[in-house]
């Protein structure tokens, strides 16, 4: 595949095709079960309905005309600073060329504009997201907590928080 990352271009503006985008950036990986395919479209349907008040953000990879990938993210209700990464998603076949780091980056500019200080993002356990784990590590993000058995049986909730300032 020929791809240049340096043509990619950010946008913060959602559009009513994202709900599409969203949808197929998320099935593509195989990490989700279909309830949260289902979320993460309910979260840009909501967004585009009711716009910030809606509380959720979104900054988008495109290429050429493509959504690769994405962010959702949002005040955390009662705290000052602290933002949640709801979503960060790339699509399968673009894994790999460092999109999500750029996209990280990209969201992080975007909270730290809103006056944010932290950045908290939960995760499974699971095996089959120890690419998910060292993606967060990587980024200088810290586990600050784990909650046992609280998706399933064996599959713990772990949030890794980074500090912006």
């Amino acid at each position: 595949m020929n791809f240049d990352i340096s043509n990619m271009a950010f946008r913060d503006q959602e559009r009513e095709d994202d709900i599409h985008s969203i949808a197929e950036i998320v099935e593509s990986t195989g990490f989700f079960y279909d309830a949260e395919v289902s979320i993460a479209v309910e979260l840009i349907r909501e967004c585009l309905e009711k716009g910030y008040l809606s509380g959720y953000y979104f900054v988008f990879a495109d290429y050429e005309e493509r959504t690769l990938a994405y962010t959702c993210y949002g005040p955390i209700p009662g705290t000052k600073s602290a933002f949640d990464l709801y979503w960060i998603v790339t699509h399968n076949d673009y894994r790999g060329y460092g999109i999500g780091r750029s996209l990280l980056q990209e969201t992080e500019k975007k909270v730290k504009e809103m006056g944010g200080t932290a950045l908290y993002a939960e995760t499974s356990s699971r095996e089959k997201y120890i690419s998910t784990h060292t993606f967060y590590r990587k980024n200088v993000f810290t586990e600050t907590a784990r909650i046992k058995d609280f998706y399933d049986i064996g599959d713990d909730k772990i949030i890794y928080k980074k500090q912006l300032v």
